[in-house]
């Protein structure tokens, strides 16, 4: 009985194997092909055009930022292969989301909801304006004026009272982890104010960016000398001294990239240097394979512990490092050999499911190609590492508002009238109580609601 189970699994990994994404990277017709397939396994996990579900956001388990990652990676794929179909589902999300303030802080997440949530949305729409996506069908909004909101409601909860600045990585003082700052919430701003500084041509965001790259380094985010990593962050306690030094994908392409934008737009010399020496680094999330370099997310693959939010990080790193070869040409080979590599090994690994292209989390295991792995974040990974070669195919470099960039600029946009919007909430010991009084009274109504149930 075991032989012929082990027989079954083994002839369902061969026939799944065989009907993976055939792949040139040489040619548009097979990556644009390939992409499509993956693109479709990713809507299949859409909640928002299902009976009962929320326009811009994905099935559980997926957190709600997760959607925002999504939609940049979907922005790219109608602009890299030119293709409007799924345009009007993209704008809808975007602009379902916004929020009462037009800051991507909806009703809906106002009570869980974090300084990177936010940021990863104000990306996703930095990108609409840079591929002049079609602009929002509500005359008030604009993507540009979005992810000025995003910047400006971000800058305006910098703390200063601990460890000399820093955003926390949570937005509510009642959320597990107000006590830590971390390197993608702060990323995410340094990324930002480098993608507004170019497009606006606007010094003051170039000023932020300084401000939150020189904090970073300081608090012992950032590292150089040998090795220029990104580390995941810090606890308040004992002035931020006690560091978690895990490195993932998405922090190292957050700072990369973003140190790219600034070089590109200034032409000063140290952006270029960081440049190079985030990417010299980034070798560490490359594993070679026969003389391949597949990328992989070093700090959870080879102990199979990557959660949901992690198996979707190297969606975000291969769009950054695709715009950091677009924008800092020197780094072209390196990253060219990179994409393509990864490209290749995400295809074998997209043989999955009953659809023989449902898309695996390892790239390295040539032997098997789909490792079992399924979700919305290994088809995020997926699509954009492949469609990412798609900037060796003269895909244009991201516009600014001088080369054919048509978004408006809204450069107050986004404090609206809530104040928990512009700086960390403070609770005292009345809002404490009060709150605990609510939390008790919606727990006895859950219970009794379901003892109704029973009854």
């Amino acid at each position: 009985m075991k032989l012929f189970l082990s027989f079954a699994i083994l002839l369902t990994s061969l026939l799944t194997f065989s009907q993976a994404i055939s792949l040139d990277t040489n040619n548009v017709t097979s990556v644009r092909e390939g992409c499509n397939l993956i693109a479709q396994g990713l809507l299949d996990y859409y909640e928002g055009t299902k009976y009962g579900g929320t326009i811009g956001e994905f099935s559980s388990p997926y957190y709600w930022w997760e959607a925002g990652g999504a939609w940049g990676g979907m922005i790219d794929y109608t602009f890299y292969f030119n293709n409007d179909t799924l345009v009007p589902l993209i704008k809808q999300a975007l602009e379902y989301q916004v929020g009462d303030d037009d800051n991507y802080i909806p009703l809906n997440q106002s009570t869980t909801e974090g300084n990177d949530d936010q940021g990863f949305w104000g990306i996703a729409v930095m990108g609409a304006a840079e591929r002049n996506f079609s602009n929002p069908d509500d005359e008030k909004l604009s993507w540009l004026g979005l992810a000025q909101a995003v910047f400006n409601t971000m800058t305006a909860r910098w703390d200063s009272d601990d460890c000399n600045g820093g955003l926390r990585w949570q937005i509510f003082q009642w959320n597990s982890g107000y006590d830590y700052k971390n390197s993608v919430s702060n990323g995410c701003l340094f990324h930002l104010a480098a993608r507004l500084a170019r497009y606006t041509q606007n010094d003051s965001y170039v000023e932020w960016a300084q401000k939150v790259w020189d904090w970073m380094y300081g608090v012992g985010l950032l590292t150089e000398g040998d090795h220029w990593f990104v580390y995941d962050g810090v606890k308040i306690a004992n002035n931020c001294s006690n560091i978690t030094k895990y490195q993932w994908t998405y922090n190292q392409g957050l700072m990369l990239a973003g140190c790219a934008y600034l070089y590109n737009y200034t032409e000063d010399q140290k952006w270029y240097n960081y440049t190079i020496q985030l990417l010299t680094s980034a070798q560490v999330f490359f594993k070679n394979m026969s003389g391949s370099s597949v990328m992989y997310e070093a700090a959870c693959q080879p102990s199979n512990t990557c959660n949901n939010d992690q198996r979707s990080f190297k969606a975000y790193f291969s769009r950054f490092l695709a715009l950091t070869a677009q924008l800092v040409p020197e780094t072209k080979g390196t990253i060219y050999k990179w994409l393509v590599d990864s490209a290749n090994a995400a295809a074998g690994a997209c043989s999955g499911g009953f659809d023989g292209h449902t898309c695996g989390l390892s790239w390295t295991n040539w032997t098997v190609g789909y490792d079992g792995y399924y979700g919305l974040g290994e088809q995020m990974s997926a699509l954009e590492v492949i469609q990412s070669v798609m900037i060796y195919h003269d895909a244009p470099a991201p516009y600014t508002a001088e080369t054919g960039g048509s978004s408006k600029s809204q450069p107050a946009s986004g404090y609206g009238t809530t104040a928990t919007n512009a700086k960390p909430l403070s609770l005292d010991s009345g809002d404490k109580a009060g709150a605990g009084i609510i939390t008790a009274i919606i727990g006895a109504s859950l219970v009794g609601c379901g003892v109704w149930l029973i009854l």
